[in-house]
């Protein structure tokens, strides 16, 4: 079987409808947007039939219950809408990631000092890391702190440290975001 990632189909929240719902009496809302009050499931649904409607249940938590008369493919067709709006809403913050050596050229530290500028503009957080190879492992704390340091001066955007300078697996790394003035 293949491995991978699969898109996943948009949960819509379940809604009963019509022979679906359980509960006795249900506070009733009409396809008009007129209240009939709290009124027996059998007659709701006498009330949806007649309308040529289905009965929904929107609020199966309350008590009593409301729902609604309306087209099921309509409320279908707003749940969707309403999820993506949702999401278009939602701002996923990736980390975005470079990596820098102990020996590494000034022409290239700004390169990556502008990349890593645009990314705290978009409103990612960028992390640090100082590769440290063979035995540059051993070298003084205070000496690759600087190193560190050369890139973080030259950012141009406001930024904050989100993680402080730690030992990684390469090396040394640390999260910066964009501060929030």
């Amino acid at each position: 079987m293949k491995k991978g990632k699969r898109k996943q189909a948009e949960e819509l929240p379940h809604a009963n409808i019509n022979g679906q719902i359980r509960a006795k009496e249900l506070r009733v809302i009409g396809a008009n947007g007129e209240n009939y009050g709290v009124i027996s499931t059998k007659e709701a649904l006498e009330h949806a039939k007649e309308a040529e409607m289905d009965l929904i249940e929107i609020s199966p938590n309350a008590v009593p219950p409301v729902a609604k008369i309306m087209d099921y493919g309509k409320f279908q067709y707003d749940q969707k809408k309403k999820i993506k709006v949702q999401k278009a809403k939602a701002h996923n913050v990736e980390v975005k990631g470079i990596q820098v050596k102990v020996g590494t050229d000034e022409n290239d530290l700004n390169i990556k000092a502008k990349k890593a500028s645009e990314w705290l503009n978009e409103g990612h957080r960028v992390k640090i890391e100082l590769f440290l190879p063979g035995r540059s492992r051993f070298l003084d704390e205070a000496f690759l702190h600087e190193r560190l340091g050369r890139i973080l001066k030259l950012i141009t955007v406001e930024y904050k440290v989100a993680d402080s300078i730690k030992k990684a697996p390469k090396g040394l790394s640390m999260l910066i975001e964009k501060s929030k003035n």
